[in-house]
């Protein structure tokens, strides 16, 4: 078993997100959403008005360190 050092440790939580990459599920035509959803899909769908559905999840992987993402509808 390989053990590794403190310092080890930070160095993996620095390069572990340059190496990761986030698919993010985005599909769904949001039945229950009726006329938001008439003419697009549910995360393309506003959100209080100046954002998507969907950016929260990219600004999440973004704050996370993850730059490589993938969105799958």
């Amino acid at each position: 078993m390989v053990s590794l050092e403190k310092n080890d440790h930070l160095m993996l939580a620095r390069q572990l997100p340059l190496k990761s990459v986030a698919l993010i599920l985005a599909g769904g035509r949001g039945t229950r959403l009726k006329d938001l959803t008439n003419k697009r899909a549910k995360p393309a769908v506003h959100f209080g008005g100046k954002f998507r559905i969907i950016d929260f999840a990219l600004s999440n992987c973004i704050n996370s360190g993850i730059r490589r993402m993938g969105v799958i509808t």
